[in-house]
């Protein structure tokens, strides 16, 4: 390192972070209460402090310098001065190191002690008090860095909402237990992109690849102490940092050398991301970044009271997306994963915050305006959970175009037709055909309605027909948290078992189950394991289980069953690919098509009658068929029909008008070998069973 000069020059205020022109490194960093903000240079491996230095000029409230002959890799971080006044919401602390949440990369792990915290930890005074311990020694540090890749040859697949099927992934998990990966890159980056798992994802159909935080994130001090770990990753330290443990090697092209392989190979990178909340907790959290630097500016406080945050997100805090600066941060951090790592997409974790104004959820709330108008995010996959804990927080629906939604209304309601509850079948009908009820407003279309049997937060398919009851006993927590409720149904057992006819029943329910998925209006995801059977052993709620719980065992996948699943699910993302009808892009309200009077859509029962009210609304009706119809190119009418039939006992389904043309079934849920068939005018349905069936007519 060259000899460090005694001060910083003016430099800039503009871009924020740390920049290296080629001379020196440029350092800018917000915080509009700040009375003094040092800079704090440390040597190459961040444990010894080289030199400090007071940030020069505060230019629109960012404080910036200049230090020339800076190096990329050299470490740093901020010390902040202001008034420590928690009843104001000011909690500044210049005893404690902050990382600068513009940090590309970081050197060093953060070691729990009470001296994280900004206050006292066991003081009568709680977090009004002040701590005057320093923390450098316990902190990672951020690192300059001058990230070039080439992407110039890099082509993003660009699928069409209509065609996409998301595959939903824990960037470890999915590659631990994979043997046909080396084993040193096994759970990380690097086997994102290994052959024989993009052999997998294009066996499957799968066309988008959604990776679970992927942030760096904190290991929770409360998990650590009951000896587990936080898996997930929905506990943010820095919004542009990927999480070092998820690497092979030292270099951040790793996870961008995957990426291009990905999309060499039509598959896109869709990142699940937090931006609602962060590490530091509530007021009696510790001080890490954001709150050292202004706890006022960055998070939402209790109007009146100041000292304590608002925990919209049931994780203690809340970041202001109604301050410019805050929303400028998440959109330069999305920008930045766009651009530097070849991102397609963002899936929003508890998105409803992040609409969240001082009098509720706002549609039109600047964050959203600004992704939307942005020219290169507004230009990518946006996808949203469309809910939180505070108060109106479920806004299904509700979000505005070009944002598709995580549907549990369609989870919830194909769950329950499937275990057999009375009075679905209304229901079910609006979720097949993509949920117009709730999507179709302000020019969205059904790919709006992102279609889940399951997701991480939740259920396995597997253990949706084996359990019953969550079985969280190893988070240590006497099995209370997770999900009570989860439309499950065992099938007679609670877990596994030898008797041949429950798993005859659950394997036959699972299939159905993803029939039903992939013949939805709508965009399907899956989720990682599902296609082989995957289990958590009935636990809903695997945050905590960084181990076999949560890993995917690929042995599963390659036993008989499994393998058999496996294709089963490719057959039906097959014949989503074949078939326009199945991934229709508008929404349909049984308009007519251009021959034989036949609609787009029509619904009838088993008996080959069309519903009338008192069938939709017949709580004992458990038999449903879809009918789509669609001209082609060439002036045929093509027809796909979907036969449910979610009683207890076979149906035999009468197929309705047009008489005299052949139909083919193209897939039976009970039948998973069975090859196209064709039949006549009838055609049984077993007990829990769904059955796709095909014709044409006309043309030239």
């Amino acid at each position: 390192m060259h000899l460090l000069p005694d001060t910083l020059e003016a430099g800039s205020a503009y871009p924020l972070g740390a920049t290296f022109d080629g001379l020196g490194v440029n350092f800018s960093v917000y915080s509009a209460n700040a009375e003094k903000i040092e800079l704090c240079v440390f040597d190459e491996g961040g444990r010894r402090e080289l030199k400090r230095y007071a940030l020069p000029e505060w230019t629109d409230e960012v404080w910036h310098g200049y230090l020339p002959d800076a190096q990329p890799g050299l470490s740093y971080g901020y010390r902040a001065y202001g008034r420590y006044a928690p009843e104001e919401g000011h909690r500044f602390n210049p005893h404690k190191l902050l990382l600068d949440p513009y940090a590309k990369q970081m050197i060093g792990e953060l070691r729990w002690t009470d001296a994280m915290y900004g206050y006292q930890v066991k003081s009568a005074r709680e977090d009004l008090s002040f701590d005057r311990r320093d923390n450098a020694l316990l902190m990672p540090k951020a690192v300059v860095t001058d990230s070039h890749f080439d992407w110039s040859r890099d082509i993003r697949p660009n699928t069409p909402w209509s065609e996409t099927v998301i595959y939903e992934a824990h960037p470890k998990g999915l590659t631990k237990l994979f043997e046909e990966v080396q084993p040193s890159e096994r759970g990380t980056f690097a086997a994102l992109g290994n052959p024989r798992v993009i052999d997998h994802l294009k066996r499957l159909g799968v066309t988008a690849l959604e990776l679970l935080p992927i942030h760096s994130y904190i290991q929770d001090r409360f998990l650590q102490e009951k000896g587990l770990r936080n898996y997930w990753g929905y506990n943010t330290l820095n919004f542009f940092t990927p999480e070092r443990s998820y690497f092979a090697s030292d270099s951040h092209d790793e996870l961008r050398r995957s990426i291009r392989r990905l999309h060499a190979a039509g598959i896109e990178v869709i990142l699940d991301v937090v931006y609602n909340h962060t590490c530091e907790g509530s007021e009696q959290g510790p001080t890490l970044s954001w709150r050292g630097l202004d706890n006022a500016s960055y998070y939402r406080l209790v109007q009146d009271q100041p000292r304590f945050s608002i925990n919209d997100t049931g994780t203690g805090n809340t970041l202001n997306l109604t301050k410019a600066r805050v929303i400028q941060m998440v959109a330069d951090s999305l920008r930045y994963w766009a651009t530097s790592f070849g991102i397609d997409g963002f899936r929003f974790d508890l998105g409803l915050t992040l609409g969240r104004t001082d009098t509720g959820f706002d549609p039109s709330a600047g964050f959203f305006q600004v992704l939307r108008q942005d020219p290169v995010l507004g230009r990518l996959k946006l996808i949203t959970e469309p809910w939180d804990i505070g108060p109106g927080g479920y806004q299904l629906g509700n979000f505005p175009p070009s944002f598709a939604e995580w549907n549990d209304k369609y989870r919830d309601t194909v769950r329950k037709f499937w275990r057999g509850d009375h009075a679905q079948r209304a229901d079910l009908a609006a979720r097949l055909t993509g949920s117009a009820d709730l999507f179709d407003r302000r020019a969205r279309r059904p790919w709006a309605s992102v279609n889940l049997l399951g997701a991480h937060d939740g259920y396995t398919l597997a253990d949706t027909v084996a359990y019953e009851e969550r079985h969280n006993e190893a988070n240590g927590e006497d099995n209370r948290d997770g999900h009570s409720n989860n439309c499950s149904r065992n099938w007679g057992v609670e877990g596994p078992t030898e008797d041949a006819e429950i798993n005859a029943t659950r394997a036959r329910v699972m299939r159905s189950m993803l029939t039903t998925l992939f013949a939805s209006l709508g965009t399907p995801m899956l989720v990682a394991g599902d296609e082989f059977g995957r289990t958590q052993g009935g636990n809903n709620n695997a945050y905590c289980q960084d181990n076999e719980i949560s890993w995917l065992d690929w042995n599963q996948a390659k036993s008989p069953e499994g393998e058999a699943l496996i294709d089963f699910t490719a057959r039906l993302t097959a014949l989503r690919r074949e078939y326009p009808m199945l991934r229709a892009g508008n929404f349909l309200y049984g308009d007519e098509t251009p021959e034989q009077g036949l609609r787009d859509i029509e619904w009838w029962d088993e008996r080959g009658e069309q519903l009338s009210p008192e069938d939709w609304h017949n709580p004992n009706g458990r038999a449903l068929a879809m009918r789509r119809a669609t001209e082609l190119p060439g002036g045929e009418i093509q027809i796909v029909s979907l036969l449910l039939n979610a009683s207890e006992g076979p149906l035999t389904f009468h197929m309705p008008p047009p008489t005299e043309v052949v139909r083919t079934v193209l897939i039976d849920s009970a039948k998973p070998d069975q090859a196209s068939t064709e039949i006549a005018e009838t055609y049984e349905v077993a007990p829990q069973g769904a059955v796709l069936l095909t014709w044409t007519i006309g043309g030239a």
